[in-house]
């Protein structure tokens, strides 16, 4: 099980946003993510816990951010509730999207699953709704992913497989490039791996 540390850093300007503790496993029904952020101060800011199935479909969902939830998973698209901090005014989303996506790597990783591409697949389109800080405000967002190559790195544990994605935004035309090995993030945008206690996990 993969225990590690991730610094979050805003991708324009490079302020801190501040780290993401997590720990993440794939086991018999699919995968599963669970992580606290803190500020650059140390202080908390949220938490994140995600299982998606064998097909990369997320399963559950629960954001924690400045009061706010979110609680969501794939249902006819994918279907969420969001609660505001006094939790009177809950409000249900629907979206015809493939998942969900935001500043967590854990989406990252999720959507991999869910596409898995090859170097040899064509560029892929998908719609994610994406809960964007600091408030969980949902977005529906187009991206288009391709897998530009996989290299192998030795490591003490033996050959690792760093699989290096282009990520498209379509209404912008954005372009960038995502970094993964296993379930672990080793670089995107404005995500940086600052410490690993275990190799990532091999999915199947």
């Amino acid at each position: 099980m993969p225990r590690g540390r991730y610094s979050l850093h805003d991708p324009h300007d490079h302020t801190p946003l501040g780290e993401e503790h997590f720990h993440c496993a794939p086991g018999p029904s699919g995968w599963r993510y669970a992580s606290q952020t803190v500020t650059p101060s140390g202080d908390h800011l949220g938490s994140v816990d995600l299982a998606v199935d064998e097909l990369g479909r997320p399963i559950r969902l629960e954001l924690n951010a400045a009061s706010w939830q979110v609680r969501g998973a794939a249902i006819d698209g994918v279907t969420w509730v969001r609660t505001d901090p006094t939790g009177t005014h809950a409000t249900e989303g629907n979206v015809r999207a493939h998942a969900f996506t935001g500043t967590s790597p854990a989406f990252l990783v999720a959507i991999t699953r869910l596409l898995r591409l090859t170097p040899d697949s064509p560029e892929t389109r998908l719609r994610l709704v994406a809960f964007t800080d600091p408030v969980l405000a949902p977005l529906t967002v187009d991206q288009s992913w391709a897998l530009l190559r996989s290299e192998a790195h030795a490591t003490d544990n033996g050959p690792l497989i760093v699989d290096e994605y282009q990520v498209s935004t379509l209404d912008t035309g954005e372009r960038h490039t995502v970094h993964i090995a296993g379930d672990v993030v080793l670089a995107a945008p404005g995500i940086e791996l600052e410490a690993l206690e275990t190799p990532p996990s091999v999915f199947p």
